[in-house]
């Protein structure tokens, strides 16, 4: 199939990435943009995985306000130049995740900052539910119901509250992607009235 400059660019205009980037997807995907997304997304996550040793010097502090002002999200977000911490979509990125931090209301960055003792304490609320679980399958019950646990409070397996389709891990893996450089969410913080 034909890849037209009307597929590219609406490739590029859902995903920031760059024309060749999209037009080589798009070739892959046979015309088929959704499996584009798809093919786009792993090769955001290799790109993002070889830039992990790359020093961050650079990055924004961003917030987010709720309606009413009851609300608050922000987050820090590190990049490697200031070139790229100081371009408008990096901007709408870190704000982007600010206002998902106020929605989603995260209670960690990354799964091994879930302490010993939250684990714990969930461990046995979901073994005591388990509890009318056939025996064989009870312990496979208790670690999905923790996993799905664990997946809610830590920001970066959150389904991104704009696009539930990514994570919020997958949109900063697109970023990198994007923008060329490491990105990275450094920290957030979520205040509230209540």
């Amino acid at each position: 199939m034909a890849i037209s400059t009307d597929m590219v660019k609406e490739l590029r205009d859902a995903t920031g990435v760059a024309i060749m980037q999209c037009k080589k997807a798009l070739e892959e995907a046979g015309g088929d943009i959704e499996k584009a997304k798809i093919i786009l997304r792993k090769q955001s996550a290799a790109i993002a995985s070889k830039k992990k040793d790359r020093e961050l010097g650079a990055g924004i502090v961003a917030a987010y306000t709720h309606a009413g002002g009851s609300v608050v999200g922000t987050v820090v977000l590190l990049c490697e130049t200031d070139f790229v911490a100081k371009s408008d979509e990096f901007k709408k990125l870190a704000y982007d995740v600010a206002m998902h931090v106020a929605a989603m209301n995260p209670r960690f960055l990354t799964r091994e900052d879930v302490k010993d003792e939250d684990l714990k304490a969930a461990r046995e609320v979901f073994e005591k539910e388990a509890a009318v679980v056939p025996e064989v399958a009870r312990k496979k019950a208790v670690e999905g119901k923790l996993n799905a646990y664990i997946s809610e409070k830590v920001i970066l397996d959150q389904p991104f509250v704009k696009d539930p389709s990514v994570t919020v891990r997958t949109l900063l893996d697109s970023a990198v992607q994007k923008f060329g450089e490491r990105v990275e969410l450094a920290r957030f913080e979520r205040l509230s009235v209540k």
